[in-house]
């Protein structure tokens, strides 16, 4: 009778959860999948979060709450809507989109207690990975986070989870007081997404960011000012034209998941809940916002840190830098350059694969009374039949999905050799990570010009204020993004070796931008691998501020990094000490030691052993010590 038996227990939960979320998408037809990779949708299957034989209530919860989130986003989210209104803005987008995915969520908690609390569990995941229940100051938590909570709890009525609580609570009063009427606004216009997103534009103008919103999308139709009404003659409109998306949202009702009543009874209880009454929403007397709100660091590190203008700064792929047929060209030399360090540079590769690998396999346990049907074993029951059947069970694994993040230095001391080792070691350590099924992002950081560029003349052309901060043009280059495939972005890493490229280094701001890149990733674990050869120097700021001034901010933002713990970092100095800036480092000699030392250090992440981590880290840092000698 054993050999009957599901092969999981979770199988019939898994089923059960499937119909409940097609059910709620109003999607019968959507194809559902679990998967250790991030929740998602991919080739019209959406992907949800593996749930383990030993279904634990987290695992469960974390499950339901992916679930309910894609389906609520699927029902009520209109992609033409959404797409109409998007700010240009990095800052406004983060709002925008974090304001859209909460009123998607409130409209199915506010009608359904259950999914209220699959979300809630969600969400107190999410906080605890990004170490939001840590942080302590305002300048540290995420604005967009704390917007859509506020906005959950007055539309739901339902207090924020733990972690988000606490990132509420940093920005509450500012929230409160700047854009209190556009909040209250924002919660009374869910079920319409047109009008919803013309309150979110109002929400990030009130908090002082309209110059990131871009054109307003309904100028054209609004030339005429003399009635003062036309706004909402355009909502009914846009309605029509945009797919009748209120249409669907009025029909929704909790009775429309009654497919999934046998399979899941805890869906059966929670879709059979009437219509919550709409919560409060904050009153629109709690005054207007104030001119200017205020100005937030421009370093979410260093208060004291300033940048005189970002006017000029360039966050750029490898392909805008450069086009099609000099990027081959550069490929091409540096394919070249990797011709006599390919049999060591390999050797690398595959240890490092098989320590991953090693990490990933999963193993069976034999002779059991139940489980899988062992058929390898069925000879024995052949030639006696007395025999009893044997059955196995795969063991579970403990390897997370992780995302490695490589920011290398672009800077004009690592021109010749040091440059030409750095891409080829990030080439062939992006292309074994690949096959590991772990995703690689490879970034690099320098500056638009020497001693100052545009910034600078800016600066010249206002009389020369003392104190400006930083003072030059950033250009911070994406060769690959962690959801690129590597044969997309391979040709991308000559860019390396082009000429002219490589100028000064202002490391402090180019390791909070992975870091935030980093951060908002959904991977369990997350790793940023820094590789330099100096010290950050930029002749255009230190020449008008502290002679430590970078170097000052890099520290801060180190310290910063390693506080919060959402992301590990670690660094590789080539030929320059810098074990005095991180706490997880190695400093190499020899830039032919690149590719093992970051190999090492990889491995030494990855080895589940604590003691065997902290050997291997030893052993590398000792390593060219022993070279010497």
């Amino acid at each position: 009778m054993s050999g009957n038996k599901p092969d999981s227990p979770a199988e019939p939960f898994k089923k059960a959860l499937g119909e409940a979320t097609r059910a709620l998408a109003n999607e019968p037809e959507l194809n559902v999948s679990y998967s250790v990779d991030p929740p998602g949708m991919a080739n019209d299957t959406l992907r949800l979060p593996q749930v383990s034989r030993r279904m634990t209530r987290a695992e469960v919860m974390l499950a339901r709450g992916a679930g309910d989130a894609a389906a609520l986003k699927m029902r009520f989210h209109n992609p033409g809507t959404h797409g109409r209104y998007t700010p240009q803005g990095e800052t406004a987008r983060g709002l925008y989109e974090a304001m859209e995915t909460a009123r998607c969520e409130a409209l199915g908690a506010r009608a359904m207690p259950g999914v209220g609390d699959n979300l809630d569990a969600r969400l107190a995941d999410d906080a605890t990975k990004r170490g939001l229940g840590e942080i302590t100051k305002m300048a540290d938590a995420p604005l967009a986070d704390a917007a859509a909570m506020m906005l959950r709890c007055a539309a739901t009525g339902r207090e924020a989870p733990a972690g988000v609580a606490n990132v509420l609570d940093l920005w509450r009063d500012h929230l409160e007081g700047n854009a209190g009427p556009a909040m209250a606004a924002l919660a009374g216009n869910l079920e319409d997404q047109t009008a919803f997103a013309r309150s979110a534009w109002k929400l990030i103008e009130d908090l002082g960011y309209g110059d990131q919103l871009g054109d307003d999308p309904d100028a054209p139709e609004d030339e005429n000012d003399e009635n003062e009404d036309a706004p909402e003659e355009e909502e009914s409109d846009g309605g029509e034209e945009e797919g009748g998306e209120d249409d669907n949202q009025d029909e929704f009702a909790p009775e429309d998941s009654e497919s999934a009543e046998t399979q899941r009874a805890e869906v059966e209880a929670e879709l059979e809940e009437t219509d919550g009454e709409d919560s409060d929403a904050p009153s629109e007397d709690e005054g207007a916002p104030p001119d200017a709100p205020p100005q937030l660091p421009d370093s979410e590190a260093s208060p004291d840190y300033k940048i005189y203008t970002r006017a000029h700064d360039e966050e750029i792929t490898a392909e805008d830098l450069c086009d099609e047929q000099e990027l081959d060209r550069l490929r091409s030399y540096l394919d070249k350059q990797l011709e006599p360090l390919k049999g060591a540079v390999g050797r690398l590769a595959n240890k490092l694969q098989r320590r991953l690998q090693a990490q990933q396999n999963r193993s069976w346990v034999f002779d059991l009374e139940e489980g899988v049907l062992d058929a390898g074993r069925l000879a024995r029951v052949v030639t006696n039949p007395m025999t009893p059947l044997s059955f196995k069970m795969e063991t579970e694994t403990e390897f997370k999905d992780t995302v490695v993040s490589l920011l290398i230095d672009n800077s004009g001391s690592m021109r010749g050799r040091p440059i030409s080792i750095a891409a080829i070691s990030a080439d062939v350590l992006a292309r074994t990570l690949e096959r590991c099924q772990v995703k690689v992002e490879i970034l690099g950081f320098t500056t638009r010009a020497w001693k100052g560029g545009q910034a600078r003349e800016d600066w010249l052309k206002a009389g020369r204020p003392a104190a400006p901060g930083r003072l030059n043009d950033l250009r911070h280059i994406i060769f690959k993004s962690a959801d690129a495939p590597w044969r997309r972005a391979r040709r991308n890493l000559g860019l390396m070796m082009r000429e002219g490229l490589l100028k000064e280094n202002i490391d402090g701001e180019a390791l909070e931008w992975a870091h935030r890149r980093l951060a908002h990733r959904p991977e369990q674990r997350r790793i940023l691998m820094v590789i330099s050869d100096g010290a950050p120097v930029d002749d255009s700021t230190l020449s008008v501020n502290p002679s430590n001034y970078l170097e000052r901010h890099l520290r801060d933002v180190i310290a910063m990094i390693e506080r919060r713990r959402a992301v590990e970092l670690l660094a590789i100095g080539i030929g320059h000490d810098v074990t005095r800036y991180y706490q997880r480092a190695v400093t190499i000699t020899d830039v032919e030691q690149l590719a093992g030392a970051m190999t090492e250090q990889l491995a030494a992440l990855f080895e589940s052993d604590p003691r065997a981590r902290a050997r291997l880290a030893r052993d590398e840092t000792r390593q060219p010590a022993r070279r010497r000698a």
